[in-house]
């Protein structure tokens, strides 16, 4: 079952290497002040991540030049965590940041980072190929609401539908 998931993420992922049409990567991207871990605040709901929680990604420099991916996502129904290590490029100039990700092979999905906090690094949104794929990121498991209900109004008039966004439970179901 495992590698049917995989291999259909591949095969949804081979195509998937375009920006959606009016979302621009930012400029001077620094990508050794983005590598550490970053905590999903919210997404839009997919089904590769559907039903987990304390969603992380640890991206780290490889020696080849290319990023270590490493997510990790608790899901309580199953109660175990689901991981998946993959690989990050840049889709060209390494100060814009618009990258592909692959998590087998050949095959890359987009990943462009379309608003990022250029003082601290200390939030980024993120989009896939098309408006189904965004993302809040926050270097800390939390945000102050009031910080996410503005991001949200920013990504709503970049037309995502944010009325799909949930929020991504950052503690244990029982806590």
């Amino acid at each position: 079952m495992k590698r049917l998931i995989v291999v259909m993420q591949l095969l949804f992922l081979a195509g998937c290497t375009g920006t959606p049409e009016g979302i621009v990567a930012v400029d001077r991207f620094d990508l050794n002040r983005y590598l550490g871990t970053w905590y999903e605040i919210a997404r839009i709901d997919n089904w590769f991540e559907r039903g987990t929680g304390q969603v992380s990604a640890t991206y780290t420099l490889r020696e080849d030049g290319k990023v270590k991916v490493f997510n990790k996502g608790y899901d309580p129904a199953q109660k175990k965590w689901k991981t998946a290590e993959g690989k990050a490029k840049f889709a060209g100039d390494p100060t814009i940041g618009a990258l592909q990700v692959s998590f087998f092979g050949p095959f890359y999905g987009s990943y462009t980072v379309f608003d990022l906090d250029r003082d601290h690094y200390a939030w980024a949104m993120v989009a896939g190929n098309s408006r189904s794929y965004f993302w809040i990121l926050s270097r800390t498991p939390h945000m102050d609401p009031s910080l996410v209900s503005k991001l949200l109004a920013e990504a709503h008039a970049k037309g995502f539908d944010t009325l799909k966004v949930i929020r991504t439970r950052q503690t244990s179901p029982d806590q």
